[in-house]
């Protein structure tokens, strides 16, 4: 190829690949042809030219042929290629997903992508690809449960009415336990998070004992009344009910939202509710504690304060919620529902048919 081709350039070539050769902005695989031709055209050697610009004498021989056949216009124009491996047949893509949607013939309830890709004969890249491009992942698994309580859409329109629009001058409060809180000490200590690292925790414990969290949100201004007791009977719900009683002023009318836990329907609740009317109870459905606001607060609670935390004593876990309580306390934030009973009905609409 080099004894073959003799490059000659106008002097309107030569200005237009000076002008490449120069030019900052164009790609380097564009300035590396444009040196190519132009020491070409100069009438040195292939090897020199090749050494000039750091590029192999097949590399100076191939530009050189193809600046003869079509031009300037070839240098900036890559030819097409065949892909290195043909791609996946729409066939066998379709064959996947349905496959995917289906259970596994081996023992094993759902596909993982090195069993797919040994069932389809293609690689695991392959079913890879495949599975995000239809949005399929068979390792997750998202759990429901509906509630079968028969005056579930009324209770729901109640609740979800304190959320959306609360009486006048009225407080609504979501009151709920926290039960077995554990005080659980490392058997050694964890290294702190650094940069390459994150932070470590053994995965064995000492218990130290339990306490019980009982707390009322106020839905209006986002506080949290809490008080930490070793048991989660009726006589401590009606302690804490007289604690929120002396903290609410006397004027104001109190909804309450809760679950149905037998604790609070026992008999001596009832009576102590009788014995205070500005009280209403509103009960959630059965198996539908998601409506009961306080719940967000304590997932926010294990997550930042309790779980990683190290107690060596009831004494310190209680601390140290007490503590989480004063901090959030000092700047609270309004809760705020935002979906309407009758989207939630109409979602739920959507869940599969409850079995008999």
């Amino acid at each position: 190829m080099a004894e073959q081709v003799c490059v000659i350039l106008s002097a309107a070539e030569r200005a237009q690949l000076a002008a490449i050769a120069a030019d900052r902005n164009r790609p380097r695989k564009h300035v590396a042809r444009a040196q190519i031709v132009l020491a070409s055209a100069d009438r040195r050697p292939a090897q020199q030219v090749a050494q000039s610009i750091g590029v192999s004498r097949p590399t100076v021989w191939r530009w050189q042929q193809r600046f003869a056949e079509s031009g300037i216009d070839g240098l900036l124009r890559d030819k097409t290629r065949k892909p290195g491996k043909a791609p996946i047949a729409a066939a066998t893509a379709a064959r996947v997903v349905a496959l995917t949607c289906t259970g596994p013939p081996h023992q094993a309830t759902h596909w993982t992508g090195r069993a797919m890709a040994k069932a389809i004969g293609i690689s695991l890249g392959s079913v890879q690809r495949i599975w995000q491009a239809h949005k399929l992942q068979p390792h997750r698994l998202r759990t429901f449960k509906r509630s079968r309580d028969p005056s579930f859409a009324a209770k729901l329109t109640d609740i979800v009415g304190l959320y959306v629009d609360p009486p006048a001058h009225a407080v609504v409060l979501s009151i709920d336990e926290k039960s077995q809180i554990q005080a659980l000490d490392r058997t050694q200590p964890g290294l702190p998070i650094k940069p390459g690292r994150c932070q470590t925790m053994t995965h064995d414990y000492k218990r130290h004992g339990t306490t019980t969290l009982f707390a009322a949100l106020s839905v209006l201004d986002g506080t949290v009344i809490g008080r930490c007791m070793q048991r989660h009977r009726h006589l401590e719900f009606i302690r804490f009910l007289n604690a929120v009683e002396r903290t609410v002023a006397a004027d104001k009318p109190i909804h309450v939202i809760l679950d149905n836990y037998a604790t609070h329907k026992h008999p001596k609740v009832l009576a102590w509710l009788t014995r205070h009317p500005r009280w209403t109870f509103h009960f959630t459905p059965t198996s539908a504690s998601w409506l009961n606001a306080v719940e967000n607060f304590f997932s926010k609670m294990t997550r930042q304060r309790i779980r990683r935390g190290v107690f060596r004593s009831i004494i310190d876990l209680q601390a140290a919620i007490n503590g989480y309580l004063a901090e959030h306390n000092a700047s609270p934030k309004p809760f705020v529902w935002t979906k309407s009973a009758e989207a939630i009905l109409a979602k739920l609409d959507r869940c599969p048919v409850l079995s008999v």
